[in-house]
């Protein structure tokens, strides 16, 4: 029996009709939100800022999961504590303490998260896996949504738990980019806790439904 959270994407709702989708995740089975915040510049898209995560965290009733895509993520990290984060990622490659930057977010009582690019090796964590809360594997290039799946990520879930139960850590796994029905269940079987589900869910005819079929698919 899996119990693979699913975490739908803001990025992918509605920007003009926004608390209407909160309120969709709110009474849909989904886990949490899963809210992107780029900059522009760690990658070439930008999203939503403060004001807006500010709004989200006043609707959203569950857990509120924040993924940084943004250079020189320290700078903010009190910030998003303010604004409602309850689990706060961060990516390896923009961060040059990255042991220090993972305390700094544990300070602020958020839970600690790394994602890494597609490129990214998984041995790289191998000094901090037991620091990390939670590892976000990017299954496309960090940027923009829609994009499809990449296919080496299931090797690098395998990988990555491996690593896990080696140190003894209990850092959960997150799978964020082109998950559908096609792949959700191949990724919970590899090892994958948590799976970000953006456009597949937001552009379906019926997202509530979608949501509750990709648990049922989960859990089959």
């Amino acid at each position: 029996m899996s119990h693979t959270l699913i975490a739908p994407s803001v990025l992918a709702a509605d920007f003009a009709n926004l608390q209407r989708d909160i309120e969709m995740i709110n009474s849909s089975d989904a886990d949490w939100f899963h809210i992107d915040i780029m900059d522009g510049v760690f990658v070439p898209n930008i999203s939503f800022g403060m004001p807006v995560l500010r709004d989200i965290a006043k609707h959203a009733t569950k857990t509120i999961d924040v993924h940084l895509m943004i250079v020189d993520p320290d700078r903010y990290i009190s910030t998003f504590k303010n604004l409602g984060a309850d689990i706060l990622t961060v990516h390896y490659e923009a961060c040059t303490h990255l042991h220090r930057t993972l305390q700094a977010i544990k300070a602020e009582g958020m839970k600690a998260g790394v994602a890494l690019n597609p490129h990214t090796n998984i041995s790289l964590l191998e000094d901090t896996i037991q620091d990390i809360d939670l590892v976000c594997l990017m299954s496309v290039n960090p940027g923009f949504g829609g994009q499809s799946f990449i296919e080496n990520t299931y090797d690098k879930v395998i990988a990555l738990k491996e690593l896990i139960n080696r140190k003894g850590a209990s850092t959960i796994i997150e799978i964020d980019g082109g998950v559908t029905s096609k792949n959700a269940k191949q990724l919970a079987d590899a090892g994958a806790d948590v799976l970000v589900a953006g456009s597949y869910v937001f552009k379906s005819e019926d997202p509530t439904k979608t949501i509750t079929d990709l648990k049922a698919l989960l859990a089959s």
